[in-house]
């Protein structure tokens, strides 16, 4: 086992244990790039409602309003508007953008809550995206990660709202080399985290906060008398992750890197019931796995005995190939369900 490795996995972690993360709604992104076989990425998505997923398939040459949440015009003026060159297979929430997803290239895209998200003033000289289309906007224009910091200079990040919630969320991207970044908006600013280390995401405090304490700490050695915190705040499910991810063993099979990250996963979920702090109950309910390098996509409701999965590859990602949707909320639903993907009557952005 690679020690150095664990050392600073590890110690990114356990650095959040002297940090109260402030209430909010939750979510943990786990990417295991240090594997020999594929580079395979999972997230859960914590929320006190249904967020509506619906798995959706998008062909290139999607014109997209980026200032649009459903039919409302959220960004006014100068609305970022573009052409998709890239197919994906994404996550939906409520209809309006996309929480979690992947395109054809292997470039993967996850958003979570930040509670201290500050997107800043509107700049109307840049054209402007609502929150919940920027990871999409990003899966439609980018092969990789450094491709996806670069479009960021150009435009501007918007607010938006739905159901009562506000979009304040960072976002999580990598890619299938490996690579990795994670982009929040501080106080107006754009900060981002670029590198292959950066593999573990939950919520509060800032990245910036994180990074600061973990030269003060000494994690060394971890071992079974590690102690380790058993709660749902972000600061635990932080340390947690990057514990388990650091010691995984290599996989011998696609099936078993799945398996690893999704283990994971499924340690940092919130139980039903659990409550996080005084904020209310968030329970976790879906988690995802991407396998980035033979983009295929894992979804497991936590409502459902069953995982499924759909195979990027072979979707009609063409031109003026129909929109295609799955609604995971079936319990029939089982194993891959590439096939069973039907025309949307309509896109839902």
């Amino acid at each position: 086992m690679n020690r150095s490795r664990i050392a600073c996995s590890f110690g990114l972690a356990v650095l959040t244990l002297a940090l109260v993360a402030a209430p909010g709604h939750t979510c943990s992104r786990i990417l295991w790039n240090s594997n020999k076989l594929a580079v395979v990425v999972s997230r859960t998505m914590d929320w006190p409602e249904s967020t509506e997923p619906i798995l959706t398939v998008f062909p290139r040459g999607m014109n997209r309003d980026g200032g649009m949440v459903a039919t409302e015009q959220v960004v006014k003026v100068n609305p970022l508007k573009w052409t998709s060159k890239y197919g994906s297979l994404v996550t939906t929430l409520y209809g309006m953008g996309t929480a979690d997803g992947l395109n054809e290239k292997g470039l993967g895209v996850h958003f979570l809550y930040l509670n201290a998200c500050d997107f800043g003033p509107r700049d109307e000289s840049k054209p402007g995206v609502q929150a919940a289309l920027w990871g999409q906007y990003l899966l439609d224009n980018a092969a990789d990660v450094n491709e996806a910091l670069s479009l960021l200079d150009s435009i501007q990040v918007v607010p938006a709202e739905a159901h009562g919630y506000k979009t304040n969320v960072h976002l999580a991207i990598e890619d299938a080399s490996g690579d990795s970044a994670i982009i929040e908006y501080i106080g107006g600013k754009r900060v981002v985290h670029h590198g292959r280390q950066y593999t573990i995401m939950t919520n509060d405090p800032t990245y910036d906060e994180q990074l600061a304490m973990l030269h003060k700490l000494d994690f060394s050695k971890p071992s079974s008398d590690t102690p380790l915190p058993g709660n749902v705040t972000a600061a635990d499910r932080f340390q947690r992750a990057a514990y388990y991810e650091a010691l995984l063993p290599q996989p011998k099979s696609e099936r078993e890197a799945v398996a690893g990250v999704l283990a994971i996963a499924r340690n940092v979920s919130v139980p039903f019931g659990a409550p996080y702090k005084g904020f209310g109950i968030y329970n976790t309910e879906y988690r995802t796995v991407m396998n980035l390098t033979q983009r295929r996509y894992f979804f497991e409701l936590t409502t459902s005995p069953n995982v499924i999965w759909a195979d990027l590859s072979k979707m009609d990602l063409s031109p003026g190939a129909p929109v295609k949707t799955l609604n995971p909320d079936n319990i029939n639903l089982s194993g891959d369900v590439t096939d069973q993907f039907q025309t949307a009557k309509k896109a839902p952005f």
